[in-house]
């Protein structure tokens, strides 16, 4: 009887390629190696102690990763990420397909960073509505940017406001490619006396990043304005937002 020798183990020795989540069909070890644990209680430790503002992008993106990869090193992957797209706020607002596009990312990473951007915009949201808009102009557009800036396509919104100023409600309209959004002004005026709103701001982001308003923006907007005035409706502003700035069309001499 021949002699049977050694087999090599059944484990490959890197994980396959394409989609490398928590989920991978590797066996993953019961306890986290103690470099990675004690990396992750540091990280925790400080982020307790002195809050995020001393932290860098990737090491803020590193423990938002830890719930979604829980038993592998994400600091390769947080670093992947933020050189991908620059930033943390470009990171957490990337398109989905573009996210799945990175190595190591799967649907938990996804799951992840798409639940704090929605609880980071219900919140900036919950500043200003039922609030009055002029005494709350800056959270307004913290709002904006927060929604809007980093979108690789145009979105136009429309916030309804009340006589007293306060915003009603907070709807989109329309989306777009990256250079047009098709607007109605009749849909605009319409939505605004289902809601009985008296007055109106229109917002729209340029994904090229410049706020700049080009004609065709501002031949909308006088549109939008005609509509408005035969029903006795006010529309206060038509904001752009761009990567890092805004354009009013009020302080711009536009209106």
């Amino acid at each position: 009887m021949a002699k049977r020798g050694f087999q090599d183990g059944t484990l490959p020795l890197f994980t396959p390629t394409g989609d490398e989540d928590e989920a991978a069909p590797t066996p993953l070890p019961q306890k986290l190696p103690s470099y990675i644990a004690d990396h992750r209680k540091r990280l925790r430790d400080r982020f307790m102690a002195g809050g995020g503002a001393s932290m860098p992008d990737y090491e803020l993106l590193e423990l938002l990763l830890f719930r979604a990869i829980p038993r592998q090193d994400v600091k390769p992957l947080a670093r992947a990420l933020i050189d991908t797209f620059g930033d943390l706020n470009r990171v957490i607002t990337a398109p989905v397909a573009r996210l799945l596009a990175v190595k190591g990312v799967g649907e938990a990473v996804v799951c992840e960073l798409k639940l704090f951007e929605s609880v980071s915009q219900r919140m900036m949201r919950a500043r200003v509505m039922h609030k009055p808009v002029l005494t709350s102009w800056d959270a307004l557009l913290d709002y904006c940017h927060t929604t809007m800036a980093h979108r690789e396509t145009e979105q136009f919104r429309i916030l309804f406001l009340d006589r007293k100023n306060t915003l009603i409600a907070d709807e989109e309209q329309a989306k777009g490619t990256v250079d047009h959004v098709p607007v109605y002004p009749r849909e605009v005026v319409k939505r605004a006396l289902e809601l009985n709103a008296s007055a109106l701001i229109l917002v729209h982001n340029h994904p090229s990043g410049d706020p700049t308003p080009s004609q065709a923006d501002i031949s909308m907007t006088h549109q939008i304005i005609d509509a408005c005035q035969v029903l006795g409706i006010t529309l206060h502003d038509h904001l752009i937002i761009g990567k890092s700035r805004e354009i009013s069309f009020r302080s711009g001499g536009y209106l």
